[in-house]
């Protein structure tokens, strides 16, 4: 993990701290991917499991809100390819994360 992301993982919010927030204005303090896959976190146990959103394979369809873990996505390879934490990371509401970056495939 990135020292930046390590930074912000004790400011990120615990579990169920944003439940009562709508999710396109839920903050995502972490964005991890692997190709056309992405966890976007937007909050932490503290320990290994995160809430956010999830893209798999680019199929934004069937992409939900749900829990990941820190040490599956660190373990996860498909051949050479591993997950990264992207660099740079601005922490951002879920839904310009959406409109700025997955917009083509929202709408088709």
């Amino acid at each position: 993990m990135t020292s930046k992301a390590k930074g912000l993982i004790p400011r990120m919010p615990r579990l169920y701290e944003t439940e009562d927030t709508p999710a396109e204005e839920k903050l995502i303090w972490i964005h991890f991917f692997m190709g056309e896959s992405h966890w976007y976190a937007a909050e932490f146990d503290g320990k290994d499991t995160f809430f956010g959103y999830a893209i798999l394979n680019g199929d934004m369809q069937n992409a939900e809100w749900g829990y990941f873990s820190l040490s599956e996505l660190t373990e996860l390879r498909v051949g050479p390819f591993v997950v990264c934490i992207e660099d740079g990371w601005q922490v951002r509401e879920f839904t310009e994360i959406m409109t700025e970056r997955h917009r083509e495939a929202l709408h088709g």
